[in-house]
């Protein structure tokens, strides 16, 4: 045995003791280094959604003078025939004077509004009106309506002295009134309408069938003036009965799911027969309003005619297009010890579309190390025509820390991560 001096033996032993020191120390480093680090970031691998294209459907738009149809919730006009220029519009024309008024004295759903007292003023604009060969309903000097019950004279009975009564009521004069409804028409962007009078029997009350389907989205949206043409028939105090010249109010004959709710006649020798219209189209479980207008027509029948042909043309035009089911997959994530989690939809989305409208879907997801069930990790974005719907994605299962054994085995993927 070899014999060693003390100082020797006390190198040795320190040399010992600082071995086993750095080498515990390195060992305490490399779990502690592996046990923290960060792990590997796992991209996740997407599946794009398909383009989708409804069938194109072409209305039935009659041959006959000017026409065109949109849908609330769509922009512009879906489709449209004849002259996309200035028309006379007749008794259309009372739908701005009706928006007009509300604008100045609104109400509210069915509330009557205040009274009105009529005096023999009325009963002038009631000769008026009856000389200059418009439709007219009864007035008498001291009788009281509500304003509801005034404005479903001029709608539904479509009186002319009822317009002429009703403006000056609410603007003082027919020329305070005209001055307010240019205001109006230019505030709402209806360049194309002029309107020489409250009841349209001036030929110089015109507008565009571009304009008339924006105006019959106007009506739409004011529910008091919505609920006002929707009504067939009432029952007025002094005035007895009065029917709606729009006989084709209510379900339509032979269609299912549509119902026809308004808006307004119109007849004048320039004009020609002419109607505003909406109706009301079950898809799926929504619901559609169609409006449109035809103009010019030889008759109230031909023009009734078209009009339900037209909206029976329409209703296949609309498809409610499911865009992603709720959970439904659109890639995963796989890392790089092993686990997997797959990239869904956390919730369900659809569309309503009309025709051929284009549908192309776009999924993004930002790149993971660590997740749970439900974080917000991305979204698809579906462009519907010009409209865009974003579904947001999750994660369906929880990526979770690989552990220190897989850590310790694996440092070149921790380090390279």
């Amino acid at each position: 045995m070899p014999y060693y001096t003390r100082r020797e033996t006390y190198r040795r032993r320190r040399i010992a003791v600082v071995s086993l020191v750095t080498v515990a120390l390195v060992g305490i480093i490399y779990v502690g280094g592996t046990g923290l680090a960060p792990v590997p970031v796992a991209a996740a691998t997407l599946t794009q959604p398909a383009d989708a294209t409804q069938p194109a459907v072409q209305p039935a738009l009659p041959s006959f003078g000017s026409s065109a149809v949109g849908a609330v919730g769509f922009p512009g006009v879906l489709a449209a025939s004849g002259s996309t220029g200035t028309v006379p519009i007749a008794s259309i024309t009372k739908m701005v004077t009706s928006l007009v008024i509300l604008d100045a004295k609104p109400l509210s759903g069915d509330a009557p509004g205040p009274e009105i007292t009529f005096t023999e003023v009325d009963i002038d604009f009631y000769y008026e009106a009856l000389a200059e060969g418009g439709s007219v309903a009864p007035v008498v000097g001291g009788m009281q309506l509500s304003q509801r019950e005034a404005m479903l004279a001029m709608l539904l009975a479509s009186g002319n002295n009822y317009a002429e009564s009703l403006i000056v009521w609410a603007y003082g004069s027919e020329q305070a009134y005209l001055s307010a409804a240019a205001d109006w028409l230019a505030e709402h962007g209806l360049t194309g309408t002029v309107v020489a009078d409250a009841s349209g029997i001036s030929s110089n009350s015109v507008s565009t069938t571009a304009d008339l389907i924006e105006l019959a989205k106007l009506v739409t949206a004011n529910p008091a003036l919505a609920s006002m043409v929707a009504i067939p028939t009432i029952d007025l105090p002094v005035i007895g009965t009065v029917e709606n010249t729009n006989t084709l109010l209510g379900p339509l004959p032979g269609v299912s799911d549509v119902t026809v709710t308004g808006m307004k006649t119109g007849t004048t020798d320039v004009a020609g027969s002419c109607l505003l219209f909406s109706a009301d189209i079950t898809v799926g479980s929504e619901t559609v309003t169609v409006v449109g207008v035809v103009l010019n027509g030889e008759s109230g029948l031909e023009v009734r005619q078209a009009v339900a042909a037209l909206i029976e043309s329409m209703a296949p035009g609309f498809q409610q297009v499911t865009l992603a089911e709720a959970g439904e997959s659109f890639g995963q994530y796989s890392t790089a010890w092993g686990q997997s989690a797959r990239v869904v939809a956390a919730e369900a989305a659809s569309a309503l579309v009309w025709s051929d409208t284009a549908i192309t879907g776009t999924a993004a997801a930002e790149s993971m190390q660590l997740g749970a069930v439900g974080d917000d990790i991305g979204s698809l974005d579906f462009l519907v025509g010009d409209q865009t719907v974003t579904v947001p994605l999750e994660l369906e299962t929880d990526l979770t820390d690989p552990g220190l054994g897989w850590r310790m085995g694996h440092p070149g993927e921790l380090i390279d991560g």
